[in-house]
């Protein structure tokens, strides 16, 4: 009578090399492999996705997720504004500083530093985060509030905007004079 399963012989589970043993172990190297690879190639898949989904992440988000913050925003034509970012919204920010207050398109930013890793959503933003420059410029103007603009050209005029038409303002001062919204890098209020 043969023993069924048991561990008698040299081919027995028992034995000196079965090949079972070399089976068992060939077929364990094998999935350690494929674990591997699926491994590598699951971390590039994740990679590509996240550096997908992260391409999707807007200046406007990222500074959301900063207001409250002090930040320092480089200025085309002006260099570095430090202060509190106060407010962020589609096409500019709101930066407090102890002198005045200072509203920036982002046309005109060159470089923000201390903001923060995160960013908030565009889902969700609040309604005032999703007006756009020209909306500020427009509720600006509504309000006549006296304020400083400042060109990318280094020059700067103060009084009130008086209209905003489609790609340029009128301030009024001493004479009214038309600027290009183009050419506007930051509008401040009047000196604390």
């Amino acid at each position: 009578m043969s023993d069924v399963g048991g561990a008698s012989g040299p081919g027995g589970p028992g034995g000196p090399e079965s090949g079972w043993s070399r089976l068992w172990d060939v077929l364990t190297d094998l999935e350690h492999h494929a674990e591997a690879l699926y491994d590598a190639e699951r971390g590039l898949d994740l990679l590509d996705r996240a550096q997908s989904e992260y391409a999707q992440v807007t200046l406007a988000g990222r500074l959301l997720a900063s207001v409250g913050t002090e930040v320092a925003v480089d200025v085309l034509g002006m260099g570095w504004l430090a202060g509190r970012l106060e407010r962020a919204a589609a096409g500019w920010l709101h930066l407090a500083r102890a002198d005045r207050d200072w509203v920036v398109p982002y046309a005109a930013v060159r470089a923000v530093g201390g903001a923060s890793p995160r960013a908030v959503p565009e889902v969700a933003w609040s309604p005032l985060a999703r007006l756009g420059w020209a909306s500020f410029l427009r509720r600006l103007s509504a309000s006549r509030t006296p304020c400083a603009l400042f060109r990318s050209d280094g020059g700067r005029l103060d009084g009130v905007l008086t209209r905003i038409g489609a790609d340029f303002v009128e301030l009024r001062s001493r004479e009214t004079v038309l600027v290009p919204t183009s050419a506007i890098v930051a509008v401040a209020s009047s000196e604390a």
